[in-house]
């Protein structure tokens, strides 16, 4: 599902209008990402939580010259659990 998707859906149910419901989501992932940035979690209860994790930095290797190594420093990444309702009506399907 893509972002145009959820908005065509959300209109069709509330009776808004395309351009408010783009907004509402707009911003509603704008204070997810803000949230994410300042180290925060953002939980949404049974559907998951989204987390800024640190990867330690690793060697890697190129796979087409495998004795030539890289270094690949550390990093954030955003992981997401997903929540106890969300994994077993997935789990149904």
């Amino acid at each position: 599902m893509t972002k145009r998707e959820l908005v065509v859906r959300i209109t069709e149910e509330t009776g808004l209008t395309q351009h408010q419901v783009a907004g509402i989501l707009q911003k509603t992932l704008d204070y997810i990402t803000e949230s994410l940035v300042r180290g925060e979690n953002v939980e949404f209860r049974d559907f998951g939580v989204f987390e800024v994790t640190t990867r330690k930095p690793r060697i890697g290797r190129n796979p087409n010259k495998p004795m030539k190594t890289v270094a690949i420093p550390a990093r954030k990444v955003v992981k997401f659990k997903a929540g106890k309702i969300m994994k077993e009506r997935v789990l149904k399907s």
